[in-house]
């Protein structure tokens, strides 16, 4: 397998873990916590009206995705932090994707103006595609 296929599939395969981990409210909830500040497993579980087992599942999930780290141990506290690279790696992802969806729009823009029929006044006809919006 070339070197190259590996890495797609290795990127792939650590944003589907992302998504995946996104996917769920309460770890956008705890996401979104934590971009105010570190903080322990029970910070994060107080607004919550679920199990402190179950907030340490959330996490395990977001830490296997590369979304949150452990911080360094203080007393019995381990503070989870978010990782902002992991972050940027998927608003990368959907950058990208919105760059190709606009290039294909730009496209499909510059064919329809070359192949629409044109008005008395030489116009093109373009009230069709006014309420599209990018």
């Amino acid at each position: 397998m070339p070197i190259w296929l590996y890495s797609l599939m290795a990127i792939e395969s650590s944003l589907s873990l992302k998504f995946a981990a996104l996917a769920d409210p309460t770890r956008r909830a705890i996401l979104i916590r934590l971009a105010q500040s570190d903080a322990s497993v029970a910070e994060l579980h107080k607004p919550f009206a679920i199990s402190q087992p179950s907030i340490s599942k959330h996490l395990k999930v977001l830490e296997n995705a590369g979304l949150i780290e452990r911080g360094k141990a203080a007393a019995q506290s381990r503070p989870r932090r978010l990782n902002l690279a992991a972050l940027n790696e998927t608003s990368g992802w959907f950058e990208h994707v919105r760059t190709l969806w606009s290039d294909s729009f730009d496209q499909l823009d510059a064919f329809l103006n070359e192949t629409a029929p044109t008005t008395e006044t030489g116009a093109t006809n373009a009230k069709h595609r006014q309420g599209r919006t990018r």
